[in-house]
């Protein structure tokens, strides 16, 4: 069955229309009334009831779609370990495709960060822009996954800036890490092992070309503990969604 994302508090019985997006992804599909469809919320609490909901389509207008909410469903599909994604902005679509499969992976959260090696700089109202983009790419990999709660998808930062001031955006009791390619570095499955089963963790990694020797530094002042996937280099894009997948999917089994 489609699954759509409604940000709006639902209630079983209720009708209602569709938000723009919602409304023209089920035109887009040539659905029509009477078909089922899935929504969620996207969060759970403060008036949410999270999970998801049956959906009957009422009504197909030229730009507004009306259902009935159905039957209530309290599943969510989140990891097992909430890690929260700290990743060096990426060029061109690369970023795109980090935040969707991070979200498809389960990120609790994603921040992009701006890197003195970063490609892309992002100021203003260019960055707010892309920051509204790579949410709604966050919200379409959780109605293909499955996901319920929608991952935060954070303004971005200076990296500097951001590691020397405090991360309120971040549970402050979190497990650290950095992906490294400095010295003294641990295996990853080594330092989660001594792990609590449930821990938080943020996660750090650089953009193409890693951090520099000046950011990765004052990362590991501030309590980051530098980790390793390997003897293999991955790519800046694709060395955190091998991380998640280790960190989120074994916190599932």
């Amino acid at each position: 069955m489609p699954r759509f994302h409604c940000p709006m508090p639902l209630a079983s019985g209720a009708e209602l229309d569709l938000p723009a997006g919602a409304a023209r992804h089920v035109q887009v599909l040539r659905l029509q009334p009477g078909d089922g469809i899935t929504l969620f919320e996207g969060q759970a609490g403060n008036g949410f009831a999270g999970g998801e909901f049956e959906a009957e389509i009422l009504h197909m207008g030229r730009n507004s779609v009306s259902v009935r909410i159905g039957h209530h469903h309290a599943v969510e599909r989140e990891a097992g370990r909430a890690v929260h994604l700290l990743s060096g902005i990426t060029a061109n679509e690369r970023m795109d495709w980090l935040v969707e499969k991070a979200t498809e992976l389960g990120a609790a959260s994603i921040t992009p960060l701006a890197a003195e090696r970063s490609v892309l700089k992002l100021k203003g109202e260019r960055a707010e822009k892309k920051r509204a983009h790579w949410q709604a790419v966050a919200v379409s990999a959780c109605e293909q996954c499955g996901r319920n709660q929608v991952p935060a998808l954070h303004a971005a930062h200076d990296l500097g800036a951001w590691l020397a001031g405090p991360a309120n955006e971040l549970p402050p009791d979190a497990l650290r890490l950095l992906l490294s390619l400095g010295e003294a570095t641990q295996p990853l499955a080594q330092v989660m092992a001594q792990a609590p089963a449930q821990a938080c963790v943020v996660f750090l990694s650089g953009p193409e070309g890693g951090l520099s020797p000046a950011e990765e530094a004052l990362a590991r002042k501030q309590g980051f503990l530098p980790i390793t996937l390997g003897p293999r280099i991955l790519r800046a894009e694709t060395a955190p969604l091998a991380a998640l997948a280790a960190l989120t999917l074994q916190a599932s089994v």
